[in-house]
């Protein structure tokens, strides 16, 4: 969502006050996941662009001008070569109906104003009805949720599983639930408005007042619009999907959506019941039994049923947008109902206060955090050169009890892309951060689609700009649609560089996925090289993986300028570990398999002499 790390200092306040524990928690007893037998990988789409050929790319197009993709696109062939990547799970992100601006009354969809939409197309932030998709994805609108179902039926005949998104922190201003299930309320339907808050409310408002549109940009860039006036009728007006009170919010605020109550008073205290000490350690089982003829909050009730009843479709899992606004109790609730339904779901949050991990993990049982403000933003800073590696071994260590549950990504729907001038400058430059970023943990790994082929999000949509592909606009991915070639899905239309590009991702992430020592142990040996070898230069980092059957050291060279020369250093203690005497030992890249060198023990100690070229990586298997 724009502006959303704006708030994040905010949010990691109102987590201190409203859903802190002890950040130092006890290691959990419950078994960690550690005995995975391979990684996991996530191939996210934003499932409108992914299939979209139109490359007109007019800012505030219309469908009609530039396009949109469907979910017919997910072609056999199409997932067949997503499957090939690597890849484990689909993240089709923007699947449940959003508002957006685009007349489909003939269907019984009533018209959304855009003084409330962000963009043409909306944001899928901003959901407006949790029982259907979005009828932009569907060739036949009316029969949107049968052509999504095929879908999901063809992800898993490809061998795949997939996941979709549930926002749980707020709605569009205007949702609407036309297909509910039988005995399902829509939110708000019941709520007292009289008041501010009242426990079983879906909403927090503001009496006796009228929400006023914030002061922003013209809605759709000034076109003609017979709601677009200045004007939304909300009364009384309703707080603000992030939080805000105020009958007219910022315009920086996420105005598009309203906030929903979990229980949680205005003052910060809990209205519901709290999870007794010790849970951290207990199963899902017995959080679901705690929670068991529990009085809760009725959002409570309304997501778990959506949850529920997206996994009944043959949903494989959920991403969870910005998890942490939401108090653990509620994921402990809905997540081991969910798991006791489906004990393989895929559960994944969207949490940026390391505070926060170990409770949201442990307390609010989510298989998955995102690795955003450590990892992620540490890669950052190296390739722009404003931190050395080094550190990442730090962050390595601060999170070992934890590591599984932290999925590393470069590139995400929220992020400037990877192969943008504002990250990494070129896709070459950011393949080192890759490598690192796919093999320094067991974590799962994710890419966004067209970031395997280069794609740098130099469009600019109108309401989303460059940089980001946008996420609110009816737009062309120009990389990614030279792969699709028309709906062929061979790569067809692409450079050279583009070709090499993808064969790169291709070969690390199948390796990736087929390798038990990525799932083993992690030793640094930069320490020791950064300060004892000679042409250790500052953008080299290095460190070792290894399982009972396969051991690994991995060098990459953050540097873009840089070939450097030097012997690596092997300590003694991993030499001990890996029950290696004295000799010469062959090691070969795992990548390319074109680099075979010689690991000399001498007196327990392993030295290799390396060469490596400006944004070059090595994977050395033993």
């Amino acid at each position: 969502m724009i502006k959303k790390t704006i708030l994040i200092a905010s949010i990691i306040l109102i987590l201190v006050t409203v859903a802190c524990k002890t950040a130092a928690l006890p290691m959990n007893t419950e078994k960690e996941n550690t005995t995975r037998e391979k990684k996991i990988v996530v191939y996210q789409v934003f499932t409108r662009l992914f299939g979209n050929k139109n490359r007109n790319n007019k800012p505030w197009g219309t469908i009609e001008e530039n396009g949109v993709g469907k979910f017919n696109d997910f072609t056999d062939e199409a997932l067949d070569e997503i499957k090939d990547l690597g890849v484990s799970y689909i993240w089709y992100t923007g699947v449940p109906h959003h508002a957006l601006v685009r007349d489909y009354t003939a269907i019984g969809i009533s018209n959304d104003d855009p003084d409330v939409v962000k963009g043409r197309a909306g944001s899928p932030y901003a959901v407006k009805d949790y029982y259907n998709v979005n009828p932009d994805l569907a060739v036949s609108p009316a029969h949107r949720l049968e052509e999504f179902e095929a879908l999901i039926a063809r992800t898993h005949k490809a061998g795949l599983k997939l996941i979709i998104d549930i926002v749980p922190n707020h709605i569009a201003r205007k949702y609407e639930g036309k297909n509910n299930p039988e005995g399902i309320r829509d939110f708000g339907a019941d709520d007292d408005v009289s008041v501010v808050y009242k426990r079983d409310n879906n909403f927090y408002y503001i009496p006796n007042s009228h929400f006023e549109v914030p002061d922003t940009a013209a809605p759709l860039n000034g076109e003609v619009n017979p709601m677009s006036d200045g004007k939304f009728t909300e009364v009384p007006a309703k707080w603000t999907g992030n939080g805000s009170s105020m009958a007219k919010p910022d315009k920086n605020d996420w105005y598009e959506t309203v906030k929903v109550n979990y229980g949680i008073r205005p003052d910060g205290t809990k209205d519901f019941p709290e999870l007794p000490a010790g849970y951290d350690t207990k199963s899902v089982a017995e959080h679901f039994d705690f929670w068991n003829g529990k009085e809760v909050p009725d959002s409570w009730k309304k997501f778990k049923d959506i949850a529920l009843f997206w996994m009944a479709k043959g949903v494989d899992g959920f991403r969870y947008d910005m998890a942490e606004m939401v108090p653990y109790e509620f994921w402990s609730y809905m997540n081991s109902a969910i798991k006791m339904q489906n004990a393989d779901a895929f559960l994944l949050a969207e949490v940026y206060n390391p505070r926060e991990y170990r409770n949201y993990i442990r307390l609010g049982k989510m298989d998955y955090l995102y690795d955003k403000v450590e990892t992620y933003d540490k890669l950052k800073e190296v390739i722009q050169g404003k931190a050395l590696p080094d550190e990442l071994s730090d962050i390595q260590r601060g999170m070992k009890d934890i590591e599984h549950h932290m999925l590393h990504f470069l590139d995400n729907h929220d992020e400037q892309r990877l192969a943008s001038p504002e990250f990494a400058g070129t896709p070459e430059k950011g393949k080192p951060l890759m490598v690192v970023s796919t093999t320094i943990s067991s974590a799962p790994t994710m890419i966004y689609f067209g970031q395997e082929v280069g794609e740098a999000g130099n469009e600019n949509g109108g309401f989303g700009t460059h940089s980001r592909t946008s996420i609110f606009d009816y737009v062309g991915v120009p990389s990614h649609q030279r792969w699709m070639n028309n709906g062929k899905f061979d790569g067809g239309q692409l450079t050279d560089k583009e070709k090499s590009l993808r064969d790169f991702y291709k070969r690390l992430l199948n390796f990736s996925v087929s390798s038990s020592a990525l799932m083993g142990e992690f030793q640094e040996i930069q320490t020791l090289n950064r300060q004892s070898t000679m042409g250790f230069d500052p953008g080299i980092y290095a460190f070792t993986r290894w399982s009972d059957t396969q051991k690994l050291i991995v060098v990459t060279n953050f540097s873009w300028t840089t070939t450097s020369n030097f012997e690596l250093k092997i300590p003694s203690d991993v030499i001990a570990i890996w029950n290696l005497m004295d000799g010469d030992y062959t090691i070969t890249d795992q990548i390319y398999n074109n680099s075979t060198i010689l690991l000399h023990v001498v007196n327990g100690e392993g030295k290799a002499k390396i060469t490596i070229a400006p944004s070059e990586s090595f994977i050395y298997q033993l």
